[in-house]
């Protein structure tokens, strides 16, 4: 049987992979969105940062800050959408910034964050007005 961990990381993939699924159909299309067409060239990113846990939170900090860690992410101009502690996990980031400063963003993160963090990078997208817009129609439907 898995572990919680594990248990957590296939429950994450899984709601990653159903919103994808859900996103894809056509009347959810973010591209039929007002936000979208504002936003283009624009990407978001969610990175993980698995604490290692054989490490105590202020080595952790220390290898951060000796690596320049807090002086480099997320770089200048690279909106920070949203930040969660995971308890047991580490930290979930969310950055939306144009696509074309993909490699910078994960140069900051191989610079700075490897070593005290093991990292994971998914593609994102905002589904929410998609979601509220469906929500409206199917109040209305009622």
């Amino acid at each position: 049987m898995p572990n919680w961990k594990t248990a957590v990381r296939l429950f994450s993939l899984l709601l990653l992979l159903t919103a994808i699924a859900v996103a894809q159909t056509p009347s959810s299309s973010p591209a039929a969105s007002p936000q979208a067409s504002a936003q283009k060239g624009m990407m978001m990113l969610t990175i993980f940062f698995k604490h290692d846990q054989s490490k105590p939170l202020d080595k952790i900090n220390a290898e951060l800050k000796a690596q320049g860690y807090y002086e480099s992410f997320p770089p200048a101009g690279v909106e920070v959408v949203s930040w969660y502690i995971m308890m047991g996990i580490g930290q979930v980031v969310t950055l939306r910034f144009p696509a074309e400063r993909l490699r910078e963003v994960n140069r900051a993160v191989e610079r700075t964050a490897w070593g005290p963090y093991r990292t994971e990078f998914y593609p994102t997208y905002d589904y929410k007005p998609v979601w509220e817009k469906e929500q409206k129609e199917r109040q209305q439907n009622k």
